[in-house]
């Protein structure tokens, strides 16, 4: 009886080991299915013969294919030209952004032992074939951003699933509650569809990591039975139609980080449990039917980055005063019920906010003056309420302030454009253009007076100085008006006088957003003439020059060409960058002080960025190992948020055109900035301009080469290189020499790309690097509809990243470029 257990138990073995060992006409069959399939045609790796060493391709030692990731970018071909049959090991099937089209095939079932099936951002259309539920060993099924239409398949066996992304396609119907039964399950992706119906309890998917639901029709009430995925981390139920409360079950979710319920038809109040979730970061619950005050125990969420709470019918007070969220960067609460002043706020338990919007309520009383001083703070929207008062002086240090349609009084502060203060009749101006164009009253005595005296009030408190300095000042805004409205009548006579020879030659035209101080003759003076000793730098349309003013003020003016100034194109491109310009307010985009336009002469005045380029930082081997990890990640986050804000939140959007690291500038405390936009472009509707090619060389996006069609996208990828070259130390022309050919070998990783000037980055910091590298790499596809948007690199770039489960200094960059780490980074 031993002998015939032995003996079985060998033939087995043997049995195992000739069905694992492919026999030659098995090899000739994966041979034959790859050349025919005609993908591989425009290689250059088809000379060798061995199809184990073409691009994409691994197989195992007995030669049989295990693994086929095809990067290339090929419209039309289709997987029916493949015999998927043939490949009876293959393990891995990845062909994502490729330019996929046709129907997937049935005998796509016909692969045992795949674990990875990545079809995403293709052109895939009919259903999802059945044959699929014969995958037993799948683990990750991604077939994202196609036009798969019809319903979810059950997909009852795939026991092993973990990833399952269905999103943005054309399924419809409900989704199936046997999904519930696939226990492996972390990761549930259905956005972007029609489904139907209600949502399922789900009560088995103990593992589920992420639960992303949004952009469907769903309809009913949130389960409470959602509560039992005590591991979920992001539940996102956003652009659907539930209705009913939001459980207070989900408090039970203590590893959830984002939490997203926005733009439904939820109503009843915002449950107080909630605020047992301490790990949140993200909590967004805006345009429902939301009722009620805000919980007072808001405050135990100290992880906090983003709160938004808008359009909802949230009344009683703000209790942003009694708040400590150390982590929050973005609040808006606009478009409510929310009454009661403004109480002053604690800078140190807010300092991380740059954007707050609570604009449309019915906020009284004055603006806190401490809300100017957050350090980041960059975008202040309080319009539409009834705030009382004068406009705090700090309010200057607010970029983007909005603040119309209030109560206000008072002269329009030195420095704002009016077009914020508009709508708040106790508003007024001696500016003659404020008072045409925005309808303010013009200031009298007792208006300048009187704001003068309650900010010196408030700044020195000692009375000599309250009744003198107003005084003083007053008289000189007196002088300053009366030069103003003399100038201002020399240039309209002469105006009218030669009308043809001041559109051909342009006039002189000075704005001066800095102090009212800088004269033409210190510009002058400051640069001898514009001598070449001042000169730091030459670009296509201008140099730029370090100028020392009489206050001891350092700034950097750009002047024309001399042979350039007459020529009508460069005349257009001066007159829009200072348009631009004098419009955008960030922390992060150049700052313009002014500008003088004449026929023999035009220049600009910027700020002064002490570190000049980051391209010259770059180059020099001394200021690059200056340039350590942190400082590098926090550069290219910073220049994401100034794309961001350009593209997404300014009106209209902005085009910038030549993203290069000489156009990002660096201040002493390496803080970047986007400069030159000579050649931006304001987006139509369609967000596109018909134009010549503009930019820098090894910055242009693949597709101006044959389109002249400018998007937004092209600055993504522009930004794309920048973010590789600062890692990298040097422009990367290698590396997308390689992308564009499709040749990145897989053992190249990361590290071994990285600027080798530096230290080894600790591996906090390294987590970091290998983010900016995946939205690097994710910016760089040749398909532009398949980068991400700056808005997603932006709002990435402030997520809290969790561990990778890949060792960080084993990551190649062929795993930079794949769907999986995008996923992971949510773009």
């Amino acid at each position: 009886m031993k002998f015939f257990v032995i003996c079985s138990v060998v033939i087995m073995g043997i049995t195992l080991e000739l069905e694992a060992v492919p026999t030659p006409s098995q090899l000739q069959l994966e041979e034959n299915a790859i050349i025919n399939s005609g993908w591989w045609n425009r290689s250059e790796s088809v000379a060798s013969r061995n199809i184990c060493s073409w691009y994409g391709m691994s197989c195992n030692v007995a030669g049989s294919v295990t693994r086929i990731n095809y990067g290339f970018y090929t419209p039309g071909i289709r997987l029916a030209t493949l015999n998927l049959s043939a490949f009876k090991n293959l393990e891995w099937l990845e062909v994502s952004n490729c330019g996929l089209q046709g129907t997937i095939p049935s005998d796509i079932g016909n692969l045992p032992k795949l674990t990875h099936l990545d079809l995403s951002h293709n052109s895939l259309y009919g259903e999802i074939p059945p044959s699929l539920a014969n995958l037993t060993q799948l683990e990750f099924l991604i077939i994202s951003h196609n036009n798969i239409q019809g319903s979810i398949p059950e997909l009852l066996f795939l026991k092993n699933l973990t990833i399952l992304d269905l999103s943005d396609n054309s399924l419809d119907g409900e989704i199936p509650p046997a999904l519930a039964n696939l226990t492996q399950l972390e990761s549930l992706i259905i956005s972007d569809n029609n489904i139907q119906g209600s949502i399922p309890e789900l009560l088995f998917l103990k593992n589920l990591t992420v639960l992303d639901l949004s952009y469907n029709s769903l309809d009913g009430e949130i389960p409470p039975a959602l509560a039992n995925l005590t591991q979920l981390q992001r539940l996102i139920i956003s652009y659907n139609n539930i209705q009913g409360p939001i459980p207070g079950e989900l408090w039970f979710l203590k590893n959830l980080t984002v939490l997203d319920l926005s733009y439904n038809s939820l109503d009843g109040e915002i449950p107080p449990a909630l605020t047992n979730l301490t790990q949140l970061e993200n909590l967004i619950i805006s345009h429902n039917n939301i009722q009620g005050s805000i919980p007072q125990n808001l405050v135990f969420l100290k992880s906090l980055t983003l709160l938004d709470l808008s359009a909802n019918k949230i009344s009683g007070t703000l209790p942003l005063s009694q708040t400590n969220f150390p982590r929050l960067i973005f609040l808006d609460i606009s478009d409510n019920l929310l009454s009661g002043s403004l109480k002053p706020l604690s800078v140190g338990n807010h300092a991380q906010l740059t954007s707050i919007y609570l604009r449309n309520n019915s906020i009284s009383g004055k603006i806190p003056p401490e809300l100017g001083y957050l350090p980041f703070l960059t975008t202040l929207d309080l319009s539409y309420n009834n705030l009382t008062g004068t406009v705090p002086l700090s309010m200057q240090n607010v970029f983007n302030l909005r603040l119309s349609f209030n109560n206000l009084k008072g002269p329009i502060p030195y420095g704002f454009s009016g077009s914020e203060l508009i709508g708040n009749k106790g508003v007024c101006s001696d500016d003659f253009y404020y008072i045409a164009t925005h309808q303010f009253k013009r200031c009298s005595a007792q208006d300048n007076l009187v704001v003068m005296a309650g900010s010196n009030k408030v700044r020195h408190k000692h009375n000599q100085l309250v009744i003198v300095l107003p005084i003083l000042i007053f008289l000189i805004m007196l002088f300053l008006l009366f030069v103003c409205l003399r100038h201002n009548r020399i240039a309209t006579k002469n105006k009218h006088a030669n009308t043809t020879a001041a559109t051909k030659n342009g006039d002189l035209f000075c704005i001066w957003n800095y102090d009212g101080s800088i004269a033409y003759e210190d510009i002058i003076t400051a640069t001898e003439d514009f001598d070449m000793r001042y000169c730091i730098g030459t670009g296509a349309y201008g140099s730029v020059y370090r100028a020392q003013l009489p206050s001891g003020k350092i700034v950097a003016v750009k002047k024309l060409h001399g042979f350039e100034a007459e020529v009508a194109a460069f005349d257009e491109s001066f007159r829009n960058e200072v348009k631009v310009l004098s419009e955008i307010k960030h922390r992060h985009v150049v700052k313009l002080h002014g500008f003088c336009l004449h026929r023999r002469i035009m220049f600009l005045i910027y700020e002064y960025m002490e570190r000049g380029s980051l391209f010259s930082v770059l180059f020099d081997d001394v200021e690059a190992m200056e340039l350590d990890w942190k400082k590098r990640v926090s550069i290219v986050k910073g220049t994401a948020h100034a794309l961001s804000y350009l593209h997404h939140d300014f009106t209209p959007p902005i085009v910038h055109r030549d993203i290069s690291a000489s156009n990002v500038l660096l201040n002493s405390d390496w803080e970047p900035s986007v400069s030159d936009f000579g050649t931006a472009r304001f987006l139509s509707i369609d967000s596109s301009y018909r134009t010549i090619v503009a930019g820098t060389i090894g910055y242009i996006a693949p597709e101006l080469a044959y389109s002249m069609v400018v998007s937004e996208r092209c600055d993504v990828y522009s930004f794309g290189v920048v973010a590789l070259e600062t890692l990298v130390g040097s422009h990367p022309k290698e590396i997308l020499s390689s992308l564009q050919s499709a040749s990145t070998e897989n053992g190249i990783t990361l590290c071994e790309i990285l600027d080798q000037r530096l230290p080894q980055a600790t591996m906090s910091v390294l987590m970091e690097i290998v983010s900016v590298a995946i939205v690097a790499f994710a910016c760089l596809n040749a398909n532009p509809c398949s980068r991400p948007t700056m808005k997603s690199v932006s709002q990435c770039f402030l997520t809290q990243l969790t561990p990778l489960d890949i060792p960080l200094r084993e990551i190649s960059l062929q795993q930079l470029m794949s769907q999986e780490l995008r996923h992971y980074l949510n773009l």
